[in-house]
């Protein structure tokens, strides 16, 4: 492989990991399997000498984990809680919505989006307020795990060039 096709894969990969780690927190970027990518194509970048299949099957493992995490989470806040698939798609619009308010758009927009889906759906003000503040905690859960095992993905990745 030539020196630049080797650098330009480097570029691709660091890229890819940084898009994924933002994805993560941000919607509608698909944050770890980005970082997978990103860390196949630096493996790559020197023909997988550094960092083999061994280590990129873990890497690919802990992917399936987290993304197992993230749905699992969030989902199991919104069912303790009773919440309706209203409630888990309104988590999900004022997720969206909560990207054009910053950080505390991405903060609050989930818990409103939950409540207004929870209450469109019931009726209940009490109800929606559990429900949105249940599936609101399962989202940043499901975050914080997944940014967790991004960075164990990244841990192994390193520690395997390293050695």
């Amino acid at each position: 492989m030539t020196p630049e096709m080797s650098l330009l894969l480097w570029v691709l990969g660091v890229l890819c990991v940084l898009v994924g780690i933002a994805g993560s927190v941000l919607p509608a970027l698909p944050g770890t399997p980005l970082v997978l990518v990103g860390l196949v194509l630096a493996a790559w970048a020197d023909g997988f000498q550094k960092v083999g299949w061994l280590p990129l099957c873990v890497i690919g493992g802990l992917t399936l984990v987290a993304l197992a995490v993230d749905f699992v989470a969030s989902s199991l806040g919104a069912k303790r809680a009773g919440a309706s698939w209203m409630a888990v798609a309104g988590a999900a619009v004022g997720t969206f919505v909560g990207l054009f308010f910053s950080l505390p758009g991405l903060i609050l927009g989930p818990f409103v989006g939950a409540v207004l889906g929870e209450y469109l759906a019931r009726r209940n003000r009490d109800q929606a307020l559990k429900a949105g503040f249940a599936t609101w905690l399962g989202i940043l859960l499901g975050t914080a795990g997944k940014l967790v095992l991004i960075f164990l993905m990244i841990g192994v990745f390193a520690f395997s060039y390293a050695v």
